[in-house]
């Protein structure tokens, strides 16, 4: 199925091309505006945007698994990134990473046949004060324990909003957007 953006994503996609000083500058928002559309991104997502960046789809696929914080159709509901770099193992990471998988009966890499988990271990997730941290979707979760551990998967094994929510590095929480920015900025400037 082919995939193209939609009249939202579309002017989204026209904002970023007047706010980046080069197309190929706006290829990570594209994936974003590519995830906000379809919750995942897929192949014909990266050559949808490859042609409309006017970049290789080599290069568009590399770059896209680079990073481990974008979705991708195999995964499941809640995506659970356990920051896997030195701070954290220095605090504990490897505790965190074996309770997430004993109270998830999951892998690292693997997702529920439910499609409810997915279990990752990423690289740095930028809160290093409060090792060790995990990133459950758009949530950060920073110094963690076991027992908040098994409190937080408990929540959202009902799909209810799990207990010890830090909002990590951003103050609202969550992810970043650009989208209140294209309201504040129209001309995209």
């Amino acid at each position: 199925m082919a995939f193209a953006f939609n009249d939202d994503s579309e002017k989204q996609f026209q904002w970023l091309l007047k706010r980046y000083p080069e197309k190929r500058a706006a290829l990570l928002p594209c994936f974003r505006l590519a995830e906000e559309q379809q919750g995942f991104v897929d192949q014909a997502s990266m050559e949808y945007i490859a042609t409309r960046l006017e970049l290789a789809p080599a290069y568009v696929n590399g770059v896209f698994t680079f990073y481990s914080h974008y979705r991708r159709p195999e995964d499941g509901k809640y995506i659970v990134m356990v920051c896997a770099t030195l701070p954290c193992g220095l605090m504990g990471a490897q505790q965190v990473a074996d309770c997430f998988k004993d109270e998830l009966k999951l892998g690292m890499g693997e997702t529920s046949s439910d499609k409810k988990f997915s279990l990752r271990k990423v690289e740095c997730l930028g809160s290093c004060t409060t090792a060790p941290v995990a990133q459950i979707n758009d949530d950060y979760f920073e110094n963690l324990t076991p027992q908040k551990i098994k409190e937080i998967v408990g929540a959202l094994k009902e799909d209810k909003v799990p207990p010890h929510i830090s909002n990590g590095p951003s103050l609202e929480g969550g992810r970043c957007s650009y989208r209140p920015m294209v309201e504040a900025f129209p001309e995209g400037k």
